[in-house]
């Protein structure tokens, strides 16, 4: 891919981990990189003098780019976290300039090593599902990587991989905003509820960034789709892609479905193949049954054997950060939910114990509505352990549906003291913020982590 980037100017929008890995491929490949970051970066870092080792590169930082600065730019490559109506974006793309995501990227030096992309989006159980996938995926003989959203940048392991590797990626609305030519071979949308509101503004808005990732697929492509979930069900109409869809719900002619039996099966051209009992799956939860029903398409679409996908999905362990485990002090359970960034995900969780929940939630707000969360929630959620820039919002919703023991921290380590003191023998204490991580972490994993350390003293 050389003779595509060498001497070409390309702006990277972005310091996260996507935004350096493509200002390094980039660099080594003979393109003249500006980087920018609105927020200030010591000039004297190790990163910078790093990158200046690479090539020729430019930094803009502390500040967006200027219309003269934005002068012989041949395209730019953009950050997840980067919104798009920015004025110099809007600018980009007035001058006709390509903006694409590190995804885009990646696909496109994937193309001379004829790379197999597996893209996986949704709202909820993205990052389980992905890593299903790429358990699976290390299992046969195929060299993969797992991607994207899930924190591992797509370009790195674009550049690093052999020929006919497959990168198994997770990709959030964000990045599939700025997809240009990417297609990937399998696409799947798990389901879609609310979230990221402050940026799409609009369901419409939402469905239509997700949508993109089948939008380049043809009907030599699959794109796996919830058949229960009504807008991901709305997908299969007049997709490009041979869609295959999975429910748990419903018996279908054709897909992956539940039996009366709790077997989830596979059903084509009036053959019907039985998978694996629900029983005998490692994760609990019916939103975690749909996870598992999403791998088993993907993979049978992907012509793996049956026996390696039972074996994953009966030894499969939790993602770190998703209803992990943590500890039990004084015969209260622990739980590390925090990867739960909006209502729906935190619903989920809450609905995967019987026991009496003491919940911590809260954290930046992306607008969302919680009222649906504590709909739910009033039925086994004794507390609300409150905290960051939602906390009075949660409080507020919490009362509204019945919930009145509210308690509001003013950091971790203070919410996980008041939840000693307030939990009972028997209880979990569900680390569930179904709000994004900004405001007090960098993101969900630093804040998990935190909440483990937390525990760990109190115990």
């Amino acid at each position: 891919m050389t003779i595509l980037f060498e001497k070409n100017k390309v702006l990277v929008i972005g310091m996260g981990k996507s935004g350096l890995a493509s200002a390094k491929y980039l660099l080594k490949n003979g393109a003249r990189v500006v980087l920018c970051d609105s927020k200030n970066v010591d000039k004297n870092s190790g990163i910078l003098i790093e990158l200046k080792n690479l090539g020729d590169i430019e930094f803009i930082l502390g500040k967006n780019p200027t219309s003269s600065e934005l002068k012989n730019i041949d395209f730019a490559v953009v950050s997840p976290g980067v919104p798009l109506d920015l004025d110099y974006i809007v600018e980009l793309r007035e001058n006709k300039k390509v903006i694409m995501s590190e995804i885009e990227l990646a696909y496109r030096i994937g193309l001379d090593k004829n790379l197999h992309f597996i893209g996986i989006t949704g709202t909820n159980g993205k990052t389980t599902t992905t890593s299903i996938v790429g358990e699976i995926f290390k299992s046969t003989e195929w060299e993969s990587y797992v991607v994207g959203n899930i924190g591992n940048p797509a370009v790195q392991a674009a550049d690093e991989a052999s020929e006919n590797s497959v990168l198994v990626t997770e990709l959030s609305s964000f990045q599939l905003e700025s997809i240009v030519e990417f297609r990937p071979e399998i696409s799947a949308v798990l389901n879609l509820t609310e979230d990221h509101m402050n940026r799409h503004h609009t369901m419409q808005n939402y469905a239509l960034a997700k949508s993109n990732i089948f939008v380049n697929q043809n009907k030599d492509d699959k794109c796996i789709l919830n058949y229960d979930d009504d807008l991901t069900h709305d997908m299969g109409l007049n997709n490009p892609a041979d869609v295959v869809y999975f429910s748990r719900k419903e018996k279908l002619d054709s897909g992956i479905y539940l039996d009366d039996e709790g077997n989830i099966v596979f059903s084509k051209d009036g053959s019907i193949e039985k998978i694996i009992n629900k029983k005998e799956l490692s994760l609990p939860g019916s939103h975690n049954l749909e996870n598992c029903m999403a791998a088993i398409g993907i993979a049978i679409s992907y012509g793996i054997d049956k026996d390696i996908i039972v074996r994953v999905l009966k030894t499969f362990k939790a993602v770190e950060h998703r209803l992990e485990y943590v500890d039990t002090v004084n015969g209260v359970k622990y739980v590390n939910d925090s990867k739960g960034t909006n209502p729906d995900s935190t619903i989920k969780a809450v609905q995967s114990y019987e026991e009496p929940i003491v919940l911590i939630a809260g954290g930046y707000d992306k607008g969302s509505d919680f009222s649906e969360l504590f709909d739910v929630a009033k039925k086994n959620v004794s507390s609300v352990i409150a905290l960051g820039e939602t906390a009075e919002l949660i409080g507020k919703t919490a009362i509204k549906f019945g919930i009145v023991n509210i308690h509001k921290a003013a950091s971790m380590k203070d919410a996980v003291e008041i939840s000693k003191e307030i939990s009972k023998d028997g209880d979990i204490v569900l680390l569930s913020p179904a709000c994004a991580s900004w405001g007090m972490y960098n993101n969900y994993e630093e804040r998990g982590n935190d909440f483990k350390k937390c525990v760990s003293e109190i115990k």
